[in-house]
């Protein structure tokens, strides 16, 4: 294609039989696939993003209802960018260049410095480190209070796992977390023509703390993790995205909040002049095997 591309940078990631890319705008992964299967839904290098995909929610994850919230003794409005609902949607970094601060035939670093604006009056540094290796693909956050003074924090992904068919219809879902028996996955069960928008806390982990949710398809069982951080995880079958994009994939979004924690306090964290915190996700797959 001539120009460059709508996500800018492109920074091509490869290890073993993995490889990925990682883009400029958002910051975020636009592919990732296993022996040229792809294991993420994502969209062309001639394409925005569409639906968050494959994108960081920073400093908010979600829905923020009127994009207002009060911290610190101030009321503080956000841009509505839904619409539809009257919300800010996961939060202000979307569409910002981000900056390649390291660079691996394996690996990328992405930074960013959130300046205070009118929507969040405050100064915020972030790095997202992304790593191929064997068991697949790992990311990691950092987010550091760079001002004077306190400031709220939340954060989210965006990436919606395939694995494989046509639609995530066929596909079974394993999430051990509890939920209304309609949407309640702690035994593994087909999606099927469930339409799912939903959040799930309380997520059972292992001893290190670490919590996954499986999906199953013809290409094998792709595996999202997250680590201590991670408090919440929305899922999301797509039923609300462009017909051609609808139920493709399945957004598996691991959050450090509920939604509207920036009111609702469920959450949140307030990060102190010169705090930090981390926390870590990833993504692997166990490939279907020849009967």
């Amino acid at each position: 294609m001539s120009g460059a591309p709508p996500s800018g940078r492109q920074v091509a990631l490869r290890h073993g039989a993995w490889a990925a890319t990682v883009v400029e705008v958002g910051g975020g992964i636009r592919e990732l696939s296993h022996e040229g299967t792809p294991v993420l839904d994502g969209y062309g290098v001639g394409e925005m993003a569409s639906g968050g995909r494959g994108q960081p929610l920073l400093p908010w994850p979600n829905r923020m209802t009127g994009g207002r919230y009060a911290f610190a003794g101030r009321t503080i409005q956000a841009p509505i960018s839904e619409p539809s609902t009257g919300s800010a949607i996961h939060g202000l970094t979307r569409w910002v260049n981000w900056q390649v601060a390291d660079e691996r035939p394996d690996g990328c670093a992405m930074a960013l410095r959130l300046h205070p604006q009118p929507a969040y009056p405050f100064t915020l540094d972030l790095r997202i480190g992304y790593r191929l290796d064997d068991a697949g693909l790992s990311v990691t956050l950092t987010g550091t209070n760079a001002g004077e003074g306190p400031l709220p924090f939340g954060a989210g992904f965006h990436p919606y796992l395939t694995a494989g068919g046509v639609t995530v219809d066929e596909c079974r879902l394993t999430l051990a977390a509890p939920a209304p028996p309609e949407r309640d996955f702690r035994v593994a069960a087909p999606i099927g023509d469930r339409a799912i928008d939903d959040c799930y806390a309380a997520l059972a982990r292992d001893g290190e703390g670490v919590a996954r949710v499986d999906l199953a398809g013809p290409a094998g069982t792709v595996t999202l993790w997250v680590d201590a951080l991670w408090s919440h995880v929305m899922v999301f079958t797509g039923d609300t995205l462009a017909p051609e994009r609808r139920r493709r994939g399945l957004a598996v979004e691991p959050m450090s909040c509920a939604p509207d924690a920036f009111n609702t306090g469920e959450g949140l964290r307030v990060l102190a002049p010169g705090e930090s915190v981390a926390g870590s996700w990833g993504i692997a797959l166990e490939p279907a095997t020849d009967p």
